[in-house]
């Protein structure tokens, strides 16, 4: 059961017979006890007379997946079994990060007959948002008091990577449709694969002279390259502690996971392969064997469940698991934050070693905030604060340079601009024959 507010004013219109019977010659307690005593019978009767909200059949609908930040429609059909009309208020249980509102919704169903009702969602975390329960209550005749029950109806909604830089995706597109047709290109080298045969323009490379076409011709022709197509790309994402750490209105694993979908999604429609890993200690999520179309479904559904853990990341185990998945990857991509040369030993001693077949590039999220303390000179305090992002500055670019002599390449952006330039990063190396 419960109580209304209207329970609060009864009790204290109590004070008018106690005060005119106490005049009267009444002992003013028993008058208390009396007007107690008469609200209890009151609340008594309006829980007995009140519709038992356990004859209400509930069922829920709600959509099984949905994007971080897009509001979502779920919904109640409540459908009253009773032969009276139920007055009441719902709650729906869901967890706070899924953004229900906070205010209960009132509902009158009469006998017989059913009333739908509509909760939004506002997602402001991934995962799997979870509503447990339904909570119904009953109000009686009166308004004081009702009946409550809870209704085990079990909802959940998947919400997924918001996938901002996914505006990217057009313009990329675009440019990998002229390498890969529209403007074939003049490159040859390890990575390419043969297009067609065309005159000869000056100013082409003459390497691509095709001899014996140009015999056949009577004019010089020249052989156009393409870039090979079912390459092996590996995204291997960080997930321990550091991809943890705030950088704007996120955390670095978002902007991993914004890099990540961007660069597959421009992969898969290249004819490329493409595998992605995160992980820590152990592997949190494996997504391979999957291509075209469904890539982008199944890895925002593989990233949905996963936050960054504060443990350290076991990179021998990391590079270990790569090799696992392919023993010839054409592009390996780690995305991480080693900010200190102390902290990274074991991230450089774990390296892969970078070769002709095989390009690594490994990218970094920046913090503007940092940028703007090493500019600010006001006080004193600023002066020690942007000591310490120059130091901060300074170490980062330590760790870059280290990547570099290993034989990769280092790319450090805000959570804007990382996912586009790892993307450009691609077709510069599709363009240059390298993929």
């Amino acid at each position: 059961m419960f109580v209304t507010v209207l329970l609060a004013p009864l009790l204290a219109l109590g004070v008018v017979p106690i005060v005119l019977l106490n005049a009267a010659g009444i002992s003013a307690w028993a008058v208390f006890g009396a007007w107690l005593l008469l609200c209890v019978l009151l609340v008594v009767a309006d829980v007995v007379f009140a519709p038992r909200p356990a004859d209400v059949v509930i069922r829920r609908t709600a959509p099984a997946r949905t994007r971080l930040g897009e509001p979502v429609l779920t919904g109640l059909t409540l459908q009253n079994t009773g032969g009276r009309t139920l007055r009441g208020q719902l709650r729906d249980a869901w967890q706070p990060t899924a953004g229900a509102p906070a205010a209960r919704e009132s509902v009158v169903i009469p006998p017989g007959e059913r009333r739908r009702v509509q909760v939004p969602l506002l997602p402001r975390r991934r995962g799997e948002l979870v509503s447990a329960f339904v909570m119904l209550r009953s109000r009686g005749p009166l308004g004081l008091a009702g009946r409550q029950a809870r209704h085990d109806v079990r909802g959940t909604v998947r919400v997924l990577p918001a996938f901002t830089s996914r505006k990217h995706l057009p313009s990329r597109l675009a440019r990998l449709r002229e390498l890969d047709g529209n403007t074939s290109l003049q490159v040859r080298g390890q990575g390419t694969e043969f297009d067609s045969l065309r005159e000869y323009v000056r100013g082409d490379d003459i390497r691509s002279i095709d001899w014996r076409a140009t015999a056949r011709a009577g004019t010089t022709m020249l052989r156009t390259w393409r870039p090979e197509r079912d390459r092996q790309v590996v995204v291997l994402i960080d997930t321990g502690r550091t991809a943890a750490a705030r950088v704007g209105d996120g955390t670095r694993l978002d902007a991993f996971l914004e890099a990540a979908l961007l660069l597959s999604a421009l992969a898969a429609r290249a004819g490329d392969h493409v595998s992605v890993l995160m992980h820590d200690r152990v592997t949190r999520a494996r997504v391979t064997g999957v291509d075209g179309a469904a890539l982008l479904p199944a890895l925002s559904d593989a990233m949905a469940p996963v936050h960054a853990r504060l443990v350290d990341t076991d990179w021998t185990a990391a590079f270990a698991a790569i090799r696992g998945l392919t023993t010839r990857p054409s592009l390996i991509v780690v995305l991480t934050a080693q900010d200190a040369p102390e902290t990274a030993r074991s991230f450089l001693g774990a390296f892969p070693r970078a070769s002709r077949a095989t390009t690594v590039l490994v990218g970094s999220v920046t913090d503007d905030g940092v940028t703007a303390l090493a500019r600010r000179r006001e006080s004193r305090a600023d002066v020690y604060l942007a000591a310490a992002a120059e130091q901060t500055a300074t170490d980062a670019q330590a760790v870059a340079d280290a990547v570099r002599r290993a034989g990769a390449e280092a790319i450090a952006a805000d959570p804007e601009q990382l996912p586009p330039r790892i993307a450009d990063r691609y077709l510069a190396l599709k363009a240059a024959g390298r993929l």
